[in-house]
Order: C-alpha cells, then structure tokens, then sequence
C-alpha cells in the first residue's frame, strides 16, 4: 500500500511537470502559480469540510503543517515552473530528483545518521548522473547555466526538508488531508500575496485559454503531495522518498508522448537513470 501511494505520487508530479511546461508557452511563471495554487487549495478545503473531523484538530501539527506551507508547495511549485521553462520537463524532474540527498544530508547534520558505502555508491551515481544531464550534443559540456541548474536543485532541497517535517506534525495528528488542507492554504496565501503585490494591486494571471491547464497543473501537484502525506502517514521516509524519487521516469514517458517536439538524447536517458538509480541506492535499506 505505501509503494503504491507513493508511486502514484511520483506519477502525479511527473504529469504536472509535462503540464506545466505546455502550459507555461507564452505564460509567466507567477501567473500560471497565480492559478494553480488557489485553485487546489479551494478544491482541498472544501474536500475538507466534509471529510475532516473538526475533534481531530492538533494544534502543534496545524502549527507545522502551517508553517511547512509557507515555503512548500509555493516555493516548489515557482521554482518547478521556472526549471520547467528553462530546462524542459526531463532535465527538471531529474534534478529535483536529488530530493532524498538533501534528506539524508540534513540526517547527518542534525539527526547525527550515517552513510554507508551503499550510500556513498548512490551518492556518486547521483554526481554522475547530474554531469550527464548537463552535456548535450558532442562537445558541449556546460550547455546550462549554473543559475538555471540551480532552480531545481533549490526546489530540490525545499521538497526534501518538508518531507520529515511534515512527518513529524503528522506523529501529532496522523491525517495526511488536514495536513495537505493546512499546507495547501497557508501556500496559497502566499501565493495571492506576491501575486496581488507584483501586480501592483491586482493578481497576475494567465490568458483565459491557459487558465483551465494550469488548473489541472495544480490539481495534479495537490493530488501529489496528498499521497506523498498519504504514504508517509504509514511509511518511513527511507521507503517513502526513494519511491517518489523515481518521478523522472514518469515524466520521460509522459514528456515523450505530450511533447513530441522535445528530443530525447542518450546522454539525457542514462542521466535520468544513474539520477534515480543513485537515490534508490542512496535511501534503500536491506
């Protein structure tokens, strides 16, 4: 069941971001963020008011949950949507890949964990992978900037801090709705906020023919997180992230049939697989 919950995650985000790179043809960022975000919150709020149980309410897990929406999904969702029109879906995806690192960095930092040498393996295959992803064509090596690379790998970090915080609001009030409810509506008050301020008093927002794919866009990104909050409710994170970390191969299968026009090079197919080979070997456990 948490496989399952988790993959169906992982295959959730990847749609988002091949959506999200249609989408955002001729679209700002914010605008596209403007609509999706709302949008979900809206339809996660009155989701609910009819299935959550107003007795369960934790403060200190509102509290996490709350403040975990300040940065995540808002902060992903922009850096996601910016990675994507910047690098494509393939090249995005495989960087945030990196979501488990940043996880098991901050273990080892603060939690005093350790890595094994089937980490350290992951590791360098995640090196690996990346170096491969940046090369494209036969003598170019640094075809992105570091600017660019670095979007991804931010979202990246935001994603995998979330993650154990979030489990810790949940060992509180174990409801992977309310959780995603709270986040979803402290996220989406940020986002109007910027919005409404770079407007200068009025929202940023997409063409009317746009509007409905960066609803799906957002639909998707909550559906995501619900099952992510879903499968660690009853998992670990060391099962939970490896399993979500595969999302590039979904978006390598949806990217191929959606964006006809996007070329898939040998060099882009082996870095998505060393990316997530290294994350599974990275997190995997016995």
């Amino acid at each position: 069941m948490v496989a399952l919950t988790a993959l169906a995650s992982a295959a959730c985000y990847a749609l988002a971001l091949v959506l999200a790179q249609i989408g955002l043809r001729g679209q700002s960022v914010l605008a596209g963020a403007t609509v999706s975000l709302p949008t979900t919150a809206l339809v996660l709020c009155l989701i609910g008011l009819v299935r959550l149980d107003p007795a369960g309410f934790e403060p200190r897990a509102a509290a996490i949950f709350a403040g975990t929406g300040l940065f995540f999904p808002v902060a992903v969702t922009l850096l996601s949507f910016q990675g994507n029109r910047l690098l494509g879906p393939n090249l995005a995806g495989a960087l945030g890949n990196a979501t488990p690192v940043f996880a098991v960095a901050f273990g080892i930092l603060i939690l005093s964990d350790h890595l094994t040498a089937q980490g350290a393996v992951g590791l360098a295959s995640i090196l690996g992978g990346v170096a491969l992803l940046s090369i494209r064509g036969r003598l170019e090596t640094r075809t992105w900037s570091a600017v660019s690379l670095a979007i991804p790998l931010a979202a990246a970090v935001i994603r995998g801090t979330a993650q154990p915080v979030v489990k810790l609001g949940l060992a509180f009030w174990p409801d992977p709705l309310a959780a995603t409810v709270i986040s979803y509506a402290a996220s989406a008050f940020v986002m109007l906020a910027v919005s409404f301020w770079l407007g200068r008093g009025r929202p940023l927002l997409p063409d009317l023919k746009a509007a409905p794919l960066f609803g799906c866009v957002g639909l998707l990104n909550g559906a995501s997180v619900l099952l992510l909050y879903s499968a660690l409710s009853i998992g670990r994170v060391s099962v939970v992230a490896p399993l979500v970390a595969i999302y590039p191969l979904f978006t390598l299968a949806f990217s191929t049939v959606l964006l006809r026009g996007e070329r898939l090079h040998a060099r882009l197919v082996a870095g998505i697989a060393a990316t997530v080979l290294g994350v599974v070997l990275l997190l995997a456990k016995g």
